[in-house]
């Protein structure tokens, strides 16, 4: 049996962000963490591709919240008292440069996830935060005013306690059993699985900015567009992916999709090709990319028009036009499935929002239970803002828990 002031279950980011700033505040309290595993900070290691996404460079409030499909109401408040800002002067006050890169993710200047871990452990040895692995959690209750925690190896007692397992469905069932209503998890960010000639043999192809849409719903996007192996990525998938999340899981991942390749209207683009059958008539169709479009994919796209490799922009009829203007503003492609984005597992569902006291993110059910990060059914689409949501629950918490 062991005794302490703050316990916080979960190794990851939450987890270990919510001790180390409850351990600054308040160097008094004894505070441990409980991971269930041989290691921690798995997610860490392996985000933004081993470079750990920290943050995404959107500085306005409200403006950050619209990028969580669950949470975007609950989260203008904290994200008024915590937010990027604040979390890049976190990091960079404790040794660990950060960069702003085009596309707005935010990472560490050297590059690798490595540096974030190493930054976590040293605060935490500085602070002697107590550090139990290998402690799988068996069950949750309250001892009169005091939190116990039963693991696979012993019995430890708290004041206060905060949960920051993540999308973990054994702690999501022992906090049903207390009386927390839970939202059914399901995939928030995947990729598109389609098998389509038009997207064969052309992987790593990137559309810079289209519009996606998925038919027979309000669904839409707009964004860059990846070709893969297996089908569709890039944002513009992603983040139908996260807002689509539940009605997509409803539909078993079964459905179809629009695109806009050129962001034009068919009438449109129609005059922009009737214009090229008069100025470039002597030219192959096929070698004559328009719109900015990748000549793998424009050859596609022809060849999806029935236009054969050998015509010319003078060869072609109305009917071939439309059929090109068509393939350009509105292909559909059918969705046979989904795949883990890269190996970012995100989930919707968790503790029900209303179930939270957003100023503290303590339970509004049980006095000193508190709850940060993806344990919560609050996501965001991919980019930084998981990590963001993880690092303002964290931060409001530990204010509460240093008390």
């Amino acid at each position: 049996m062991e005794q302490y002031d703050v316990l916080v279950v979960g190794g990851g980011a939450a987890g270990f962000f919510a001790a180390i700033n409850t351990a600054e505040r308040n160097p008094a309290l004894s505070v441990a963490i409980l991971e269930r595993g041989t290691s921690v900070l798995n997610k860490v290691k392996v985000s933004g591709g081993g470079r750990c996404n920290v943050t995404h460079a959107e500085f306005i409030p409200n403006e950050l919240a619209s990028y969580y499909p669950r949470g975007q109401k609950e989260l203008k408040g904290p994200f008024h008292s915590f937010m990027t800002g604040d979390t890049m002067a976190w990091f960079e006050s404790r040794g660990v440069p950060l960069k702003i890169e085009d596309d707005g993710r935010v990472f560490p200047v050297s590059n690798s996830s490595q540096t974030i871990i190493d930054c976590f452990l040293k605060q935490s040895q500085k602070y002697d935060i107590k550090l139990k692995k290998n402690h799988a959690v068996r069950s949750i209750g309250q001892t009169g005013d005091s939190w116990a925690v039963e693991t696979t190896k012993e019995v430890f007692y708290c004041k206060k306690l905060m949960i920051a397992t993540g999308s973990n469905p054994k702690i999501w069932q022992m906090l049903q059993s207390l009386g927390h209503n839970i939202s059914p998890a399901v995939p928030s960010l995947f990729t598109f699985d389609i098998d389509d000639p038009r997207l064969k043999d052309i992987p790593g192809v990137v559309a810079k900015d289209v519009a996606v849409e998925v038919m027979g719903t309000s669904l839409h996007s707009e964004g860059p567009l990846l070709i893969t192996h297996s089908g569709l990525s890039a944002p513009s998938i992603l983040k139908l992916s996260a807002f689509g999340a539940i009605e997509l899981a409803q539909l078993n991942y079964k459905f179809e999709i629009k695109i806009n390749f050129i962001q034009q209207d068919a009438a449109s683009c129609l005059e922009v090709l009737m214009k090229n059958k008069l100025e470039l008539s002597k030219k192959l169709v096929r070698n004559t990319p328009l719109f900015e479009l990748p000549k793998r994919l424009w050859i596609k796209l022809v060849q999806a028009s029935a236009i054969a490799d050998e015509l010319r922009w003078s060869d072609l009829n109305k009917l071939q036009l439309q059929s090109l203007s068509k393939q350009l503003t509105k292909a559909v492609f059918q969705v046979h499935g989904k795949s883990t984005f890269k190996e970012e597992f995100v989930t919707a569902g968790g503790i029900d929002l209303k179930e939270i006291n957003f100023k503290t993110y303590e339970s509004k059910l049980f006095k000193n239970l508190f709850f940060a990060g993806e344990i919560i059914n609050i996501d965001g689409v991919t980019g930084g803002f998981n990590f963001q949501n993880a690092w303002t629950g964290a931060y409001l918490a530990a204010q509460e828990l240093s008390k």
